[in-house]
C-alpha cells in the first residue's frame, strides 16, 4: 500500500512538473521583456466600430495562405487604453501581422481613440525596437488611425507609417447619421462640397499627417442600387481622403468593389480585397 502512495505521488510530483514547465516556456514564448524585431515591418490590422477579431481574421488568414504572411501578435486595448499582446513573433517573421483588438469597441473619440493606437505602436518599440509600420483598417478603425498620423505622423522618435490601407472609410460622414445618399459631391479639385467635423479636424491638422512617405491603398464599396454608398458609408465620403492627403502621400491608389460583395461589412470578406491589400503590401 505504501509502494503504491509513493508511486502515485511521483506520479503526480512529475505531471505538475510537467505542466509548470510547459506554462513557463507558453510565458516566455508570448510574452518576452524585450525583442529585436527593428528589420521586420509588421502590418497592424484595425477593426471597426462594434467589431473584433471577426473582422480581420479573413483577411489576416488570407495573407497567411497566399502571401506568406505570419499572425505574430494580438494586442488588447482595455477600456482605459492599456495594451497587452499575446502571441509569439519568431525572429525571421518576413511578413508579420498584429492584429489590433479594442475592448471598448463601441467608443468613438477620435482623439482618445488615436491615443489608444498610439499606445500599441509604442509597446511595440518597448518591446520589439520596432520603427516602421503598416496599417490596415476598416470602418471607424480608419479614423482612429488617420487621427493618430495627423497626430503624430511627424514625430520622428516613433515608429514610422509605410503604406496604409483604407477599407469603407467614412471620411466624410456616414450614411444616416451626418451624411444621406447622393448629398454630397467631389469639386473638380477632389475638394467635398460639404464636410462634416471629423473631415474639418483632419482637414486642419493635415500638415501633421507623414510627408512623401506613405504608400495609400482606399477601398471602397459602391453596392449599385442608386445610394453610390456601401450602404453605411457613400463613395464621395471615402473618395475624399485623396484630397485630404493631397500633397502628403507619395503614392495613392484606389479600388470600388462594386455590386453586393461591396457591401460595408462584406469588404472585410472578399477574396478580391484580399488579393489586392497582399499586392499593395508585398508585391510593390
Amino acid at each position: 500500500m505504501r509502494k503504491k502512495n509513493i508511486l502515485n505521488t511521483t506520479i503526480i510530483i512529475l505531471i505538475l512538473a510537467v505542466i509548470g514547465g510547459a506554462l513557463l516556456y507558453m510565458k516566455q514564448r508570448s510574452f518576452p521583456k524585450t525583442a529585436d524585431r527593428s528589420n521586420s515591418v509588421p502590418t497592424l490590422y484595425v477593426h471597426g466600430w462594434g467589431a473584433g477579431a471577426r473582422s480581420t481574421n479573413s483577411m489576416i488568414r488570407y495573407a497567411e495562405n497566399h502571401d506568406n504572411a505570419k499572425k505574430v501578435l494580438t494586442a488588447t486595448i482595455s477600456p482605459k487604453g492599456a495594451v497587452r499582446f499575446s502571441g509569439y513573433w519568431p525572429k525571421n517573421t518576413k511578413k508579420p501581422l498584429i492584429q489590433v483588438i479594442s475592448a471598448d469597441n463601441k467608443y468613438y473619440n477620435y482623439k482618445v481613440t488615436q491615443k489608444w493606437f498610439g499606445n500599441v505602436l509604442k509597446k511595440l518599440q518597448a518591446d520589439y525596437r520596432i520603427n516602421r509600420y503598416n496599417t490596415v483598417s476598416h470602418s471607424m478603425g480608419n479614423l482612429t488611425t488617420m487621427y493618430y498620423q495627423v497626430t503624430n505622423g511627424q514625430n520622428k522618435h516613433l515608429p514610422a507609417l509605410q503604406k496604409q490601407v483604407n477599407i469603407a472609410g467614412h471620411f466624410d460622414g456616414i450614411v444616416g447619421i451626418d451624411d444621406k445618399p447622393n448629398q454630397n459631391s467631389l469639386q473638380a479639385n477632389g475638394e467635398p462640397r460639404l464636410q462634416d467635423s471629423n473631415y474639418k479636424y483632419l482637414d486642419a491638422h493635415r500638415q501633421g499627417y507623414p510627408s512623401q512617405q506613405v504608400d495609400v491603398l482606399n477601398i471602397f464599396g459602391n453596392l449599385q442600387d442608386g445610394s453610390n454608398s456601401d450602404g453605411d458609408v457613400t463613395v464621395v465620403s471615402a473618395k475624399s481622403l485623396k484630397y485630404l492627403l493631397r500633397d502628403k502621400y507619395k503614392l495613392y491608389q484606389e479600388l470600388e468593389i462594386l455590386g453586393h460583395k461591396g457591401q460595408h461589412s462584406q469588404l472585410h470578406e472578399n477574396a478580391q480585397v484580399d488579393r489586392a491589400i497582399g499586392d499593395f503590401l508585398w508585391q510593390q
